[in-house]
């Protein structure tokens, strides 16, 4: 039951990306930022595990095996960060009100506005971790 919840929370925020779109011309809600900095990072999850595979062979007991040790981990937590946030989210908002702009009550504009503090981490720690890998990988390549 709770993997079908969790499918139609990730369907309704895949839904949400198309209706932001359409949003551009008017001032986004916060939940509407929020969901924005969401759907421009889900695309990135692919480049995650791209990156992780690509590195994993360089991984070994040398310096700069463990140079890259490091960057395979900061590419796997911040995977396991979105996860996260992601189950967390839909635990606490219901699709009417992510995707309809239902009102929320004091206790839940409280709760979004850490997660749009959640969310702006995740975003640092996706492109950091990625950005980091990528530099990695064009240095090794160079060599």
């Amino acid at each position: 039951m709770k993997t079908n919840l969790y499918f139609l929370f990730v369907l309704s925020l895949c839904l949400q990306a198309c209706k932001n779109d359409a949003k551009k011309t008017k001032e986004l809600t916060r939940m509407e930022q929020v969901m924005a900095v969401h759907d421009e990072l889900m695309p990135k999850m692919s480049d995650l595990g791209k990156l992780i595979t690509a590195i994993e062979p360089k991984i070994d007991s040398t310096e700069t095996g463990q140079i890259y040790q490091v960057a395979k981990d900061s590419l796997a937590d911040a995977y396991a960060y979105m996860m996260e946030w992601m189950k967390g989210f839909g635990e606490k908002f219901d699709s009417a009100e992510v995707l309809e702009g239902k009102a929320l009550s004091a206790e839940k504009e409280a709760l979004l506005l850490e997660e749009e503090k959640k969310v702006y981490i995740m975003k640092e720690m996706m492109l950091g971790s990625i950005d980091n890998a990528e530099k990695l990988l064009e240095q090794s390549d160079a060599k």
